[in-house]
């Protein structure tokens, strides 16, 4: 059984397809695409349809990531077929969770700065680097990958949990 992984910001355009990328890369170098996904989404839909911000795409390929995306709105029936959805500020997380239909839903939903025991506790936000210069994106994809090292092991016990 395939266990699945949304990554969620606002638009769907920097951070969470950045979340995307790197944790695609890190479930490849795990040997486990067969055994989880991850996309990603926005909490609103002012994006849908669009490709990621372009200095988003220009920072993970100099970092040697990949992305083919296309941005979109999270939907509340999704989380029946989501396993783990990864808020990338405590504002999506407050928004996913009273988006979810069911308390069992809404423990779904944590912070991807959570999974980092190096990052402070009181700030786990990832800051949209949107309306700021280059050096926000380099930011925020160190965020991501020293997240993404914790959330590839959280998950990795998940997919090996169910197979035992």
């Amino acid at each position: 059984m395939t266990y699945r992984v949304c990554f969620v910001c606002t638009g769907n355009i920097c951070r969470s397809p950045m979340a995307e990328a790197v944790f695609h890369a890190r479930v490849a170098d795990a040997g486990l695409e067969d055994l989880v996904e991850a996309d990603s989404a926005g909490t609103g839909g002012w994006h849908e349809g669009e490709g990621a911000d372009p200095r988003t795409v220009a920072v993970l390929a100099e970092h040697g990531y990949d992305l083919d995306h296309t941005a979109r709105q999270f939907q509340q029936s999704w989380f029946s077929r989501l396993d783990l959805i990864v808020a990338l500020d405590a504002g999506h997380l407050r928004a996913l969770r009273r988006l979810a239909p069911t308390e069992r839903d809404a423990a779904k939903v944590r912070l991807l700065r959570s999974y980092d025991p190096a990052a402070d506790g009181d700030d786990l936000d990832v800051p949209d680097p949107y309306y700021g210069g280059q050096d926000g994106f380099e930011e925020c994809l160190e965020m991501v990958e020293a997240a993404s090292t914790g959330l590839l092991a959280a998950v990795r016990e998940q997919v090996e949990g169910r197979a035992a």
